[in-house]
């Protein structure tokens, strides 16, 4: 299962079944795994257990170190042999032999897997394992592993702990109640620097549920247009294009540096981005946070390292920040060896869960992914609802920007923008005129542009947002020839709100707008 990884060029990021299916009741296939030694950790999975419906023999409590790094043999003495005969003792497994008279699971009913924080994070490498065999590549040659990717594999049963294993679950459309046949499992990890941070993330997937994950995009490309990393920029353009297929307003960058500080990233539902070694820009602006519910996501390599710090790599600080899932890695897992963003986007639009989204985007396992966020979540499990009680009040922008898009998607691009902006300007609908506005401006239409952002300015009243159009409408305007009005749009808005979190944002790009003239060298004696 290991040797068609060879045929992949490995690049360092060291810089139809209907997935209402998956709605059915989980809890029965669903483990939660908790270490009694570290503070909190019970009290957790019993907090989780009891907020999803989880029958209490499945919380399962295994003592082991409360590092986050243990050693291969920690990891076999103290996790997998005592699950495997957990899982043998309590029928969850199949378990006959085969003709050489090795041990098979040829069926389990447990399908999902919840870590609760307390549990080890990941397996450092080791030198000599009885059963391995190394192989002269840059994957095989590796044998560290994050403890939520070895567990998936568990049931294999496998002492080739060096390299991969492929993912039979990669690039699949159906439940994973429905994969007959595979051992595997889909494990997630609710962890984050505090406990109090796991309760709020666990409470937040589950009211968010309720009415669905509503809000704005923000995706941040890195623009790379050749070479092994430019695949990384595909998943991300790719991400956009199906957000507004289903009227999910995006702010895209694509320049080469992250969203700047002071950037307005309000409202922000959903965040995936790649390739800064941590946490920046407005993330780290006083009073940012994601909006309830949030998923965001920046690829790099050792974006989950830790999770007991809010501070280094990006999964624990976007966790400290309100997002309530992540995925990560704990080691160098080479691109094409991390989460497909694109695929891991689509699930869950089609109403996936956290789990499944997460491991159908991933080519392998027993490898450096995490997870991390409760594997049962389904933010976009509303939409499939379509007998569930609708609010009776006015709707919401957001809600009313997706019913228009899901409606009018086959319609011309030309087409459905001016069929939209007419149905958004009835409703005052400030995000869909700015998300009309940037797709004009990313396709160079750059006069089309500013006539929706102007449009959008005038129906917002929250100061970010009318901060951000003027931010987009001035670098359409700069696009387009007119610096002029550009450098006078900005001076204005910077009178007007010179205390504003942006504002030193808006004089830098007046400055660009309008640079200091160059001394002229005095004239020689």
């Amino acid at each position: 299962m290991r040797s068609l990884l060879c045929a992949i060029v490995f690049v360092s990021l060291g810089v139809r079944a209907d997935a209402a299916d998956s709605g059915t009741n989980l809890a029965p296939a669903t483990i939660v795994i908790y270490n009694p030694a570290a503070p909190e950790s019970a009290g957790l999975a019993r907090f989780y257990a009891q907020a999803r419906h989880i029958p209490n023999d499945h919380l399962i409590g295994l003592a082991c170190s409360t590092e986050e790094e243990i050693s291969r043999q920690a990891y076999d003495e103290t996790i997998a042999e005592p699950l495997r005969k957990i899982f043998a003792e309590r029928k969850w497994w199949t378990l006959p032999t085969d003709a050489d008279q090795r041990t098979i699971v040829t069926a389990n009913s447990i399908k999902f897997v919840a870590l609760m924080r307390g549990m080890p994070l990941k397996i450092r490498a080791t030198v000599a394992y009885p059963g391995d065999q190394k192989e002269n590549n840059p994957i095989g040659e590796h044998n560290e592993a994050s403890v939520d990717s070895e567990l998936a594999t568990l049931g294999f049963f496998s002492r080739q702990i060096s390299g991969a294993t492929v993912n039979p679950y990669f690039q699949n459309f159906r439940p994973i109640a429905d994969l007959e046949g595979s051992p595997m499992m889909l494990v997630c990890r609710l962890d984050a620097p505090t406990a109090g941070i796991v309760r709020r993330m666990i409470t937040d997937a589950v009211e968010t549920e309720k009415s669905g994950l509503w809000g704005r995009a923000y995706v941040d490309g890195a623009d790379h247009g050749s070479g092994g990393l430019a695949e990384g920029d595909q998943w991300l353009a790719a991400i956009v294009k199906d957000l507004r297929r289903v009227g999910i307003p995006v702010v895209y960058d694509t320049e080469p540096a992250l969203f700047p500080s002071g950037f307005p990233m309000n409202d922000c539902a959903l965040y995936y981005g790649w390739y800064a070694g941590g946490v920046s820009g407005p993330f780290n602006d006083p009073g940012f946070a994601l909006t309830r519910g949030a998923v965001a996501v920046h690829i790099h390599s050792y974006s989950a390292s830790t999770l007991r710090s809010a501070t280094p790599g990006w999964v624990a600080p976007l966790l400290s920040k309100g997002a309530a899932a992540s995925l990560g890695n704990v080691y160098e897992p080479y691109l094409q060896l991390t989460a497909h963003l694109d695929i891991f986007n689509d699930r869950l639009l089609h109403g996936f869960t956290f789990a499944e989204s997460a491991y159908m985007s991933i080519r392998v396992l027993s490898w450096m992914g995490v997870a991390v966020g409760d594997p049962l979540y389904r933010p976009y499990a509303s939409w499939l609802q379509l007998d569930a009680k609708r609010d009776n009040r006015k709707k919401s922008d957001w809600r009313m920007y997706h019913d228009f898009a899901v409606k009018n998607s086959q319609r011309e691009p030309a087409d459905y923008r001016t069929t939209a902006r007419a149905a958004a300007s009835r409703a005052n609908n400030g995000p869909a005129i700015e998300d009309l506005g940037l797709m004009e401006k990313e396709e160079g239409h750059f006069t089309a542009a500013v006539s929706y952002l102007q449009q959008a300015r005038s129906l917002y009243t929250k100061p970010d947002d009318i901060l951000r159009t003027v931010l987009e409408q001035a670098d359409a305007l700069s696009k387009a020839g007119d610096e002029k009005a550009a450098l006078a749009l900005v001076r204005s808005v910077v009178q007007l709100v010179p205390d504003a979190p942006a504002t030193a944002l808006l004089r830098k790009i007046e400055q660009q707008l309008n640079p200091a003239p160059t001394p002229k060298p005095l004239p020689s004696p």
